[in-house]
């Protein structure tokens, strides 16, 4: 088990607004989106992408159990299927000895796994689906194939469960919470639950049940520059308080409203500068995705949505290598103090690319510029400005800032320019 696993399992912070370990030190959810992981890879495979991803510093890997795409019909890459006569309550022994391994596998790199019981089309059929879904879940089985899962990974500290995959749980409610209370059941307890919604949905529809341990975005792949600040603003504003992440935001080279033809693919500037909008906006952390990634793209498999490419390949794209960068900014700040502090900003945009991500804790104020250009902060009980920096999110670097003319007012590197996005880091003076 790795130095991170060792600090007990996860839980919420106690004000209720980020992820910790069981002694309290922080927990940054850096996720990466990898659905068909289990489904579609062998070991060595699965092993090359967990090696990845750990080396680039991510922290929870999001994959399905029931996979989306043939998850009960097409058998894994040794031959099995996941269920006997499709049945929650019989699971098929040698499909879950892959899962018993990838868990394991995972601690030893200290990476979580995010993972899905099932994708929700197996409770639900959704409006853009073309053909009807084979349903399988009603209370009963759901209820009983949480416990069987519980009971299976209750030793793994390094589990959190994601019901839902990219459904509305409107009018299955029901089914949703016996899954959760099975896996309660089963585990006693032991690891976190939230929920993935479909596009530009939240789980907060859910947030009174009292399973739903954090709230969970998905701010989608329609449009470049959508304001999943907004979003997250929104949930982190509800009561009780519970923390909420993007948890499936505009994939890297997934095309913009699955339209490549017209609209391009998106780009590491896309993925950053949602990245950087959710976590000043009061996010415990951020999932990023790649689009042949996540399928596990292959040239000998047909893609899905325009994807183009080899998975291999696409796990060293620019977005994915500058997500470390967004762990290591973060980590090294009182990352559990950071409150959302747009308001400090004069006359900041609310709509398009040029809105400032801020926010502050005693002693820091971070802003995310998307576009560089100026900021300027208001002095109205501000304390000193004790030093101030200028990060590069595509590189790591640090360089001094200097505000202009002795006011609060600084001028980011560069043009001012949609891309040439900077985060300012200033440290005040201690009251």
């Amino acid at each position: 088990m790795s130095a991170e696993l060792s600090r007990g399992p996860l839980r919420i912070s106690d004000n209720g607004r980020f992820l910790v370990h069981a002694d309290g030190a922080p927990f940054f959810w850096l996720g990466d989106t990898a659905w068909e992981l289990i489904h579609r890879l062998k070991r060595e495979e699965i092993d090359f992408y967990l090696e990845n991803r750990a080396a680039k510093r991510f922290t929870v890997i999001q994959a399905v159990l029931l996979a989306e795409f043939g998850g009960l019909e097409i058998p894994n890459a040794y031959g099995r299927w996941p269920l006997i006569d499709f049945d929650p309550r019989r699971i098929d022994e040698g499909y879950f000895q892959l899962v018993d391994w990838t868990v394991a596998r995972a601690a030893e790199k200290g990476l979580y796994l995010g993972l899905l019981p099932t994708w929700g089309n197996k409770v639900v059929a959704a409006p853009w689906e073309k053909a009807p879904p084979r349903i399988i879940f009603n209370e009963e089985n759901a209820r009983a194939y949480g416990f069987l899962l519980g009971e299976r990974y209750r030793q793994a500290q390094n589990i959190v469960w994601i019901l839902g995959g990219d459904r509305s749980p409107c009018g299955v409610e029901a089914i949703w919470r016996a899954m959760a209370q099975g896996l309660r059941a089963g585990d006693r307890g032991a690891h976190l639950i939230t929920f993935h919604p479909p596009g530009v949905g939240s789980s907060s529809q859910l947030h009174n049940e009292p399973w739903l341990d954090f709230n969970m975005i998905q701010s989608g792949h329609h449009s470049r520059d959508f304001p999943n600040y907004l979003n997250v603003g929104r949930d982190y504003g509800l009561k009780p308080s519970k923390p909420v992440l993007d948890g499936e935001p505009r994939y890297e080279d997934h095309p913009v409203d699955w339209k490549p033809d017209e609209k391009g693919y998106f780009d590491d500037y896309d993925v950053r500068q949602a990245a950087y909008w959710a976590l000043l906006a009061g996010a415990c952390g951020h999932t990023y995705g790649c689009h042949a990634v996540w399928q596990m793209l292959t040239h000998q498999r047909e893609a899905i949505g325009f994807a183009h490419g080899d998975w291999r390949s696409a796990l060293d794209l620019p977005g994915a290598e500058q997500m470390r960068y967004v762990r290591e900014l973060f980590s090294n700040l009182d990352f559990l103090s950071l409150r959302p502090a747009d308001s400090l900003v004069v006359d900041n945009s609310q709509d398009g690319w040029q809105h400032a991500g801020v926010a502050g804790a005693e002693g820091i104020i971070v802003a995310y510029l998307p576009g560089g250009g100026t900021i300027r902060l208001r002095k109205s009980g501000l304390p000193e400005i004790a030093s101030s920096r200028w990060f590069d999110p595509r590189t790591g670097a640090m360089r001094e800032a200097h505000p202009e003319n002795r006011e609060l007012l600084w001028q980011a590197p560069g043009p001012y320019a949609r891309g040439n996005d900077w985060v300012l880091v200033l440290e005040l003076e201690r009251r």
